[in-house]
């Protein structure tokens, strides 16, 4: 029943109002890496996205029954995680890790055992520069990017979870690039 193919959103949602909480299970299984990963883009912490993605999930199981049937669950339940990632941002600033530090363990390892330890070296600094620029955009930017170009909504989507017109969408979206293109073209002119 968890596969896409037999993922049937409506009836699960319906099912989830009416007390199901297997049918939320499903619901949970089927979303909980795409919520894991858009809670890390925005708060850049792998332990706090596990939390605020969890605590997200309890929040929206309780108000489930307010979900409008024609609203698609993930739009819906990503307000919830955006509050709270937003919240916690808010709250806990200086304790928050850089986007960019996320990976030094992997990196680490692919350059302990490379054959050809220059290119991989070339591409951890690559991608260390890439996470360093998202990191440092403003917020809104950061979001809008993560939004797009990691969770791959669409411009529909990303209006109803940021609750502005398509046209603001893709205006903010391409200063976002800009802003991050901007940013690059430093690290890389190094």
């Amino acid at each position: 029943m968890d596969t896409n193919k037999d993922f049937d959103e409506g009836r699960l949602i319906r099912r989830c109002q009416q007390g199901d909480s297997h049918a939320y299970g499903v619901m949970v299984e089927h979303y909980k890496e795409r919520a894991y990963y858009s809670a890390l883009g925005l708060v850049s912490s792998h332990e706090a996205a596990l939390d605020l993605s969890q605590e997200a999930f309890v929040r929206a199981y309780r108000s489930i029954s307010k979900l409008e049937p024609e609203r698609k669950f993930f739009t819906w339940f990503y307000q919830i995680l955006r509050h709270l990632c937003f919240n916690h941002l808010r709250d806990r600033a200086r304790h928050a890790r850089p986007f960019s530090e996320i990976n030094v363990e992997e990196v680490q390892q692919i350059v302990d055992t490379s054959q050809n330890t220059e290119e991989h070296i070339e591409q951890a600094e690559m991608k260390t520069a890439v996470w360093r620029a998202i990191d440092s955009l403003k917020e809104n930017d950061k979001e809008i990017i993560i939004l797009k170009d990691f969770q791959n909504m669409s411009y529909k989507e990303i209006a109803e979870v940021l609750e502005c017109p398509i046209g603001t969408v893709m205006s903010r979206l391409y200063t976002a690039r800009q802003a991050l293109k901007s940013k690059l073209e430093g690290y890389f002119d190094e």
